[in-house]
């Protein structure tokens, strides 16, 4: 049986080689809610990913999975060719399609509470022509 692509445009994972961590995101907080892990063990983003979610990030419009406060950001890295080893932080979009232009790149985008220092990779998407 052949897997096939989502048909809709827009839904996660419709770009060819991207990658959607919802249903691993899903499973983590099932495992903090249930009490098998403690906040210390999902609350643990280190303090340049705190750095870089404080300066160079966008507000997201959902609340904290484990805190509830709204003080959810979403930073997104750029790795690939002729980037630094560590990537790129993308603050806007302009930036992002100027790197998009060079072949063989990734856009890695990550939530992160302020708060509670929740954070988790949401997507990762192979940059071109079309990627935004």
């Amino acid at each position: 049986m052949p897997f096939l692509q989502p048909d809709s445009p827009g839904r996660p994972g419709s770009a060819p080689g991207s990658v959607d961590y919802r249903f691993a995101r899903r499973q983590l907080l099932h495992r903090f809610r249930s009490g098998e892990l403690g906040q210390n063990d999902v609350c643990d983003a280190q303090p340049e990913l705190m750095r870089v979610a404080t300066n160079c990030s966008q507000a997201s419009t959902a609340a904290c999975p484990v805190c509830g406060e709204r003080q959810l950001r979403v930073v997104r890295f750029v790795f690939g060719n002729k980037l630094p080893s560590g990537g790129r932080v993308v603050s806007t979009r302009a930036e992002l399609r100027k790197l998009a232009s060079a072949p063989g790149r990734r856009c890695y985008s990550v939530e992160v509470c302020l708060g509670c220092r929740w954070n988790h990779l949401l997507q990762v998407v192979p940059l071109g022509a079309a990627a935004e």
